[in-house]
């Protein structure tokens, strides 16, 4: 009895291993290709195919990496190195100073959001550090807004951090609020 019950179990499993192969290759290859898939000599022509089409992709692939080590031919060549030239010309400090620049409460507002944010909340450490970063670059422009000198752009660390702190301080004393303390809803 308990013969039975492997032979029929081997059974089920070879069906439910099986089946959905060979129903698969009928449908998009045909029965040729069911046939080389069963017998030894079809499973050769399989095997040396394979390899026939991998090693010409091998061709194709070294051939590709040539033409791209030697970079873009003709016109394109001549257009890429046309706008390096330009682009080295350019001077992006005068272009970014032709920029407005935000108003002074727009600044404010800016620096007491993120205060906020940096202050509250568990968040990831880039999360954290894109905020300090632009705290620290709002912090900057009220500085040059009220013409207050401030050392932010080159420190890292505790350094950054005394400074912050040493440029909040005069802010607020210039009258600069940075902080939104919650008072009586009336």
């Amino acid at each position: 009895m308990a013969i039975a019950h492997i032979a029929v179990l081997a059974a089920a499993l070879s069906a439910l291993l099986i089946l959905p192969c060979a129903a698969t290759i009928m449908i998009t290859g045909g029965a040729g290709d069911l046939r080389r898939l069963l017998t030894r000599r079809g499973r050769r022509e399989l095997r040396d195919e394979h390899h026939r089409e991998r090693a010409s992709g091998r061709r194709v692939v070294r051939r590709y990496r040539r033409r791209v080590d030697r970079g873009p031919r003709g016109r394109d060549d001549r257009a890429h190195r046309r706008l390096d030239r330009t682009m080295r010309a350019w001077d992006l400090a005068s272009r970014l100073a032709v920029l407005r620049m935000p108003t002074i409460e727009q600044i404010a507002y800016d620096l007491r959001r993120l205060d906020h944010q940096r202050r509250s909340g568990p968040y990831g450490e880039a999360y954290r550090a894109a905020v300090m970063t632009a705290y620290d670059t709002r912090l900057r422009l009220a500085c040059r807004c009220l013409g207050i000198r401030e050392f932010l752009h080159g420190l890292e660390g505790v350094e950054l951090d005394f400074e912050r702190v040493r440029v909040e301080g005069l802010l607020e004393a210039a009258g600069l609020v940075l902080r939104h303390e919650p008072g009586p809803a009336f």
